[in-house]
């Protein structure tokens, strides 16, 4: 039995045919591809939850230090922020946020991350759906398949358009990753097909045009801040298309248009720190200082 699908459009009808979820549509086609069997094609993914899961917790419980120096501390300053006052944007975003600044500093320290879909986007998709998973009390099996749905979403971006903020900018790094995200937080409460792709356009369009401008060249800054961003930005997505409101541009056409996007953006603003927040004086002087400290 076929279960590929090239975009958004065929996941949904396959969907529909088999009256099956994003998730579990998706388990069925790595099967097929891999010549594995679903036990261990959603043990692979179990694994990638643990990694997820550790990566989440490290910061929230220490302190690290990232390798340009840039960022480190961040996760437990704002968990502890959390536990102590009142929150303007919600204690469930800010515990979603800390272990989205938490998986960015594993990744910075030279820790061990999953790549989801980025090492530069990769503490959305853990931030939004482990914090989802205890709002919504979800099972281990129903936050793995919201795994296999988030990697739905990423595999038809990867198809049609690009994930690299080198091609096509943060939109389509932290931008894929709050697609993905907002995608599985539908799932995972409930929502059906359809409203995941609502979520997964509205999550893009909320960060159309968005450049990739890393402080010296390091995946650090701005990048953990845009993390954090992208975990706000795919949980109100999830929320909107659980309500009903629809994206008006369907989810294939706004992956298309991100695409078109990253191609225009000139060069200085795809992630070769010669533009935006690198140029400004302060990030040329942090540049300065840290390469001069290598010689």
């Amino acid at each position: 039995m076929d279960y590929g699908f090239r975009n958004g459009k065929q996941l949904v009808e396959l969907c529909r045919a088999r009256d099956m979820a994003i998730g579990q549509i998706m388990a069925l086609r790595e099967t097929e591809i891999s010549d594995k069997t679903i036990e261990e094609v959603r043990f692979g993914m179990n694994e990638k939850l643990k990694i997820m899961k550790a990566a989440a917790a490290k910061g929230m419980n220490s302190e690290m230090k990232s390798v340009g120096g840039l960022i480190g501390g961040e996760a437990k300053k704002l968990d502890s922020w959390r536990q102590k006052n009142r929150s303007l944007s919600g204690s469930i975003v800010n515990k979603a946020v800390s272990r989205a600044l938490s998986v960015m500093e594993v990744n910075a320290s030279m820790g061990r991350i999953v790549a989801a879909p980025t090492a530069g986007s990769c503490g959305i998709i853990p931030g939004v759906l482990l914090t989802a998973a205890e709002t919504l009390e979800s099972s281990e099996k129903e936050l793995v398949d919201a795994l296999f749905a988030a990697s739905a979403i990423g595999l038809i971006v990867t198809q049609n358009a690009t994930v690299s903020g080198a091609e096509g900018g943060c939109q389509a790094e932290t931008g894929t990753a709050a697609a993905m995200a907002s995608a599985a937080a539908v799932q995972m409460a409930g929502g059906t097909p359809e409203m995941s792709l609502h979520a997964a356009a509205m999550a893009f369009k909320n960060v159309l045009g968005l450049i990739c401008d890393p402080i010296a060249g390091l995946v650090e800054s701005p990048c953990q801040k845009r993390n954090a961003i992208g975990v706000v930005n795919s949980m109100i997505s999830a929320d909107m298309a659980l309500a009903g409101i629809e994206s008006i541009i369907p989810f294939d056409e706004v992956v298309e248009a991100m695409y078109r996007v990253g191609k225009a953006l000139p060069i200085a603003f795809r992630e070769t720190a010669m533009g935006g927040l690198a140029t400004t004086p302060t990030g040329i002087e942090i540049s300065k200082k840290l390469y001069s400290a290598e010689q």
